[in-house]
């Protein structure tokens, strides 16, 4: 019977949620909308949010803090970098624009330009929650079992 399934390894999850800062502010959501689906580990959610909900059962709501740390990470300097101006077109230019970049592998990286002069643009690639606390609200709509990918060998 999937209604004694519990959220855990095997299962596959469907629920809402809803991310908010300290401050009450909203910043994601699908209460209202389509509920999000995924498997267990698959890196759909951080491992803190992961945490949060293991062991939630259908129909079960939680309200959970989650610091920094569990969330998204701390807010890394580093991750901060400086181009030359020149390098970019002007007129895509301006503060809170969001642009995607090549990694050294190749993945694509979304940065937001925090600042621009005459010669430099500043390019943030932290992601916009780093170094915030969070409050993860979740309502467990179905919770089944998760048949692990089959490997088949050709020898």
């Amino acid at each position: 019977m999937t209604d004694h399934l519990r959220v855990g390894p095997q299962t596959r999850v469907t629920l809402h949620f809803a991310v908010h800062l300290m401050d009450g502010t909203e910043m994601d959501s699908t209460f209202g909308g389509e509920p999000a689906s995924f498997s267990w580990g698959d890196g759909s959610l951080l491992p803190g949010f992961e945490k949060a909900i293991l062991g939630l059962r259908p129909g079960d709501k939680r309200s959970v803090f989650i610091d920094a740390q569990a969330g998204f990470g701390d807010y890394n300097e580093q991750n901060v970098q400086h181009f030359k101006r020149a390098t970019f077109a002007a007129d895509e230019l301006q503060p809170g624009t969001v642009m995607n970049f090549a990694d050294a592998a190749g993945a694509e990286l979304p940065g937001v330009v925090t600042g621009l002069d005459e010669e430099w643009v500043t390019v943030d690639f932290n992601h916009p929650l780093a170094g915030r606390d969070l409050t993860f609200r979740v309502e467990i709509i179905a919770v089944e079992h998760d048949a692990p990918e089959q490997v088949v060998r050709l020898n």
